[in-house]
């Protein structure tokens, strides 16, 4: 997922000495004023399975809240994706902001493509053009007075920022070991933060094997692991492992058992296979955990972020939505999480965050939990994953912010708007239907002023569309939808999602 360039000590102390510049440039990249800044967006998405073309285009036009940025009227924004994006989907953004005339803010956006329709990492398309980056530089006024601003932050995407001349407001890939899911466990020992038995550093099916009967053999009761890659995205490399039907640890059937059951294992993502799952174990390794059980169980997640100055502050928590047939797939998100278990989970994030501070990471990042209970019982907290990127849940909670001016407050665990109400959103990057993919972004739009879906300024309350280019060659759709309490969130989502199905289902 990290792309795979080899470390140097002299491209090191030349990317420190561009990344100096973040320094005195940080309260322009964090504040609204009216400093002249620009910024240079490259969601490039590295990941270790097969993305199509138009999948890959809208996880690009998925950060196109950052146009809301333009609200800063001496800001300049070079927004770059593989392929162009719709006059119809920038427009809707630019109308979105408060206090903005859509004009101004459009001459000071500039908008770069290589035009590839294909799958490969945006950065890796951008380092084979040099045209197109002294397109970029050539836009760039001041260099000292700029940054790039990437998804992953890898090895492409800082070589991108040298050859640009710009500091990344990113986690330096040198760093990107300490997200992997082996690494992360490491970490949430040393930082002393609860997390499931399980081992680290799996690369065969032997390795599993073994893993499995030492969990098994020190918990005879276990009903389900979870193995996982260790670069896995979004849930694609998780794979849950069911051992009811195992016979007890000691037996000597035990082992072919459990290889039967790990031939067959249910694998997600895109053109997954088995064979190929083991295959990406072999290259970057992976990690067996026991599965949180308890009559409920819940998947929180926290957002953190590390400044330039070695700061670290809590952001957001959610509560993650998945999907898939094992539930192991990121779906979308509930905002808040819930406070009965959000200051935990909040307390131990941070504990992590001190730890990446203390080695020089900067960024946002997250720590995804499980937390479960029984019946009257108080929740358990369980730290899984370290995601050293942006996710999930960074575009609609800065697309609410930006929109409100809101901040969200640890204590409390609520967002709380200027005029002191707190605000709520259901988001999701997967609202399908059946003929979803006959409409166009015009049609959506036009759907949502119809049926007063649409984000009203005024109350700061309704709907935010976002990967709108993925309705004509995926059916699918993003959707943020916003209200003053959970319940009305909810129901402005599912108000979304009805009317989306019958849209669809009118047009096909």
């Amino acid at each position: 997922m990290q792309g795979g360039d080899p470390f140097d000590a002299t491209d090191q102390d030349a990317y420190d000495a561009l990344q100096a510049k973040l320094v005195p440039l940080w309260h322009s990249i964090e504040k609204l004023n009216k400093d002249e800044q620009t910024i240079v967006v490259v969601p490039s998405a590295e990941v270790d399975f097969e993305l199509t073309a138009s999948r890959m285009q809208a996880y690009e036009e998925r950060y196109l809240f950052l146009l809301l940025l333009l609200r800063q009227p001496r800001a300049r924004m070079i927004y770059v994706t593989g392929q162009s994006i719709h006059p119809d989907i920038v427009d809707y953004y630019l109308d979105l902001m408060p206090g903005v005339i859509s004009s101004h803010a459009r001459e000071r956006l500039f908008l770069i493509s290589p035009q590839e329709a294909t799958g490969r990492p945006l950065a890796q398309k951008l380092l084979d053009r040099p045209r197109v980056q002294e397109r970029i530089r050539s836009l760039i006024i001041d260099p000292d007075r700029a940054h790039l601003v990437p998804f992953m932050a890898t090895w492409k995407d800082r070589e991108l920022a040298m050859r640009l001349g710009i500091p990344m407001y990113g986690a330096d890939p040198k760093h990107s070991y300490l997200g992997t899911k082996s690494e992360g466990r490491r970490l949430f020992s040393k930082a002393g933060v609860a997390h499931p038995a399980g081992r680290e550093d799996l690369n065969t099916v032997d390795d599993v094997v073994d893993a499995i009967g030492e969990l098994r053999r020190a918990n005879p009761h276990l009903r389900r692991v979870v193995v996982k890659h260790n670069e896995g995205v979004g849930g694609y490399g998780n794979a849950v492992v069911d051992l009811d039907d195992l016979p007890a640890p000691t037996s000597s059937s035990t082992e072919s058992e459990l290889r039967r059951h790990l031939a067959d294992l249910d694998v997600q993502g895109p053109g997954a296979t088995v064979e190929s799952y083991y295959q990406v174990l072999a290259q970057e390794g992976g990690i067996v955990e026991e599965m949180v059980e308890g009559s409920e169980i819940r998947s929180p997640s926290v957002q953190l972020r590390i400044t330039p100055l070695g700061e670290v502050a809590l952001l957001s928590t959610h509560d993650q939505i998945l999907g898939g047939e094992s539930e192991q797939v990121f779906i979308g998100s509930r905002f808040p999480a819930d406070p009965e278990y959000g200051p935990a989970i909040s307390s131990s994030a941070l504990t992590v965050g001190d730890l990446l501070a203390e080695m020089g990471v900067i960024g946002r990042f997250a720590i995804d939990f499980v937390v479960g209970r029984e019946p009257g019982g108080d929740w358990s907290v369980n730290a899984i994953e370290l995601n050293l990127r942006k996710g999930g849940t960074t575009h609609p909670f800065l697309t609410l912010q930006f929109l409100t001016d809101g901040k969200f407050d640890g204590e409390t665990g609520l967002f709380v708007a200027p005029n002191g109400r707190a605000k709520y959103y259901v988001a999701s990057d997967h609202v399908e239907a059946a003929g979803l993919s006959a409409l166009t972004p015009h049609d959506v739009l036009d759907m949502a002023l119809m049926q007063d879906l649409h984000y009203d300024q005024s109350r700061q309350i309704g709907s935010v569309f976002h990967m709108l280019s993925a309705l004509g060659a995926e059916g699918q759709i993003g959707v943020t939808s916003v209200g003053d309490s959970p319940e009305e969130a909810e129901e402005r989502f599912q108000q979304v999602v009805k009317a989306l199905t019958a849209e669809a289902a009118d047009t096909s």
